[in-house]
């Protein structure tokens, strides 16, 4: 589509001059504008990309107009034309808003390089509110694919958390998507327009690590051939998420407590300090907890960023939601491997469904991929999921021979399902309520008493389970 360009000028032959230059071919769509009064109508009237427009004009100038444009228009640039007399006007114009001018008299290809110049800068700015709009939207909790109690939950959390500058410490086993977790709190945020950066603080070495998030000068170390910004200054005033947070060694630990603590940092290699102002979202699969009792994180900067915690379910905690996620996948990979897979036959979604994801969403997504690949016509089937097949475990019992072997083995299987989901009901409540037995209770609607009975029938103890070192609420 051709760029809509306003020529406004009170002189026909720089008018005719301007239509001659750009309106030669098909990327410009060139109108035009006598005077002020004109312009301003023709602008209120129609959506042009770009305005030429002439300083002085009877009545009405392009001082004038500028102001109208810039306060009714933001999106629309323009460029300013004058005379050599009033190249002072022409920077006030600048300082107004104006993207350039031009002195007359002007050649042919200044006009068109300054033209394009503006045009690229307009299409750049659409490109990015275009991404920024769709990024924001694929972040919002409907379109976040979850509608399992414990991602209910997380979102409740995300709800609340997200309109604040709250520090937040996102847990959870690998795969388990904390980053869009964090992605979300960000783009559900105030800071939504600005940056969202991230580091994987298990990729850098320790030193790595601190230029990375602090910068460095020119010669502060070997290679440092250049200053480099670091990521805090990057994301000033957006987010910063920090995932395997648990892996980040002591001595930069203490640097970053300084960056909570007072909102500066200093580059390496300087002892000027910078300011920050980024809100910080971390994320770790490791029990950070149990690391400052071993004495490998520091206990002040747990407390720190442990502010509003947010716990990530594995995909076995909430397999309401694998059908949706598998069909999520599917349809992914069915666009980009170009096939024409539609279905996922009952079989096929039992093994899904019962199958544990030791690998989360991540392996799942993974075995979408794997499957699609395999599929010979438009339905998954148990074959194609030969990988997940191979990694469930064998019923250990033996298989029965006899009707009444059968009945027996049922029975028993039965009873072992119940202990079983009994067992890992109160395992993963104390888990979630760091121990704490009357919590746990609480959380689940039993009185203490019927709770502390189950975890005295499977010799469940607090000192056992995974925050059970200095519990306070014995059984």
């Amino acid at each position: 589509m051709s760029a809509k360009i306003l020529i406004v000028d009170d002189e026909e032959i720089v008018i005719r001059s301007c239509r001659r230059i750009l309106g030669d071919n098909s990327i410009y769509a060139v109108d035009s504008a006598h005077d002020g009064q004109e312009a301003l109508r023709k602008v209120d009237e129609t959506e042009y990309d770009l305005v030429v427009l002439d300083i002085m004009m009877p009545g009405i100038d392009g001082l004038e107009v500028l102001q109208h444009v810039k306060e009714r228009h933001p999106g629309v640039d323009v460029i300013m034309m004058t005379g050599l007399s009033e190249i002072q006007t022409a920077v006030k114009a600048m300082k107004l808003g104006a993207f350039d001018y031009l002195s007359k008299p002007f050649d042919p290809d200044e006009l068109k390089h300054v033209v394009d110049r503006a045009l690229e800068r307009r299409q750049l700015q659409q490109e990015n509110r275009t991404l920024k709009t769709e990024v924001s939207s694929k972040y919002r909790f409907e379109n976040i694919i979850g509608s399992s109690p414990p991602m209910q939950a997380v979102f409740g959390l995300v709800a609340k958390c997200a309109p604040t500058n709250s520090t937040v410490l996102i847990s959870g086993e690998s795969g388990t998507g904390k980053e869009m977790i964090a992605r979300a709190i960000h783009y559900n945020s105030l800071r939504k327009d600005q940056p969202f950066v991230t580091v994987d603080c298990n990729t850098l070495t320790e030193s790595l690590l601190e230029s990375e998030l602090f910068g460095h000068t020119k010669g502060s170390f070997t290679g440092a051939v250049a200053n480099k910004r670091g990521m805090f200054e990057i994301a000033n005033n957006g987010s910063l998420f920090l995932d395997e947070f648990g892996n980040i060694p002591l001595s930069t630990q203490a640097k970053l407590l300084r960056v909570i603590q007072e909102r500066e940092f200093r580059p390496v290699g300087t002892t000027a300090t910078q300011k920050t102002n980024v809100r910080l979202i971390t994320a770790t699969n490791k029990d950070l907890k149990a690391m400052v009792l071993e004495g490998t994180f520091r206990e002040d900067l747990y407390y720190r960023i442990n502010v509003f915690p947010i716990h990530s379910p594995a995909l076995r905690e909430r397999r309401d939601d694998i059908p949706a996620l598998a069909f999520h996948f599917l349809k992914i990979f069915c666009t980009e491997l170009d096939k024409p897979v539609s279905e996922i036959s009952e079989g096929a979604m039992s093994l899904l469904v019962n199958y544990d994801w030791p690998g989360n969403v991540r392996e799942l997504e993974n075995t979408m991929q794997r499957a699609v690949i395999l599929a010979t016509d438009h339905i998954i089937r148990q074959a194609h999921l030969a990988n997940i097949i191979e990694n469930t475990p064998r019923p250990d019992f033996e298989v029965p021979r006899t009707s009444d072997d059968l009945k027996r083995v049922k029975k028993i299987a039965r009873e072992k399902s119940v202990e079983d989901i009994e067992k890992a009901f109160i395992q993963e409540t104390l888990k979630r309520n760091a121990s704490n037995v009357t919590r746990s209770a609480e959380e689940t609607g039993m009185q203490r008493a019927n709770f502390q009975a189950l975890m005295k029938k499977y010799n469940i103890r607090v000192r056992d389970t995974e925050y059970g070192a200095g519990e306070t609420d014995p059984v």
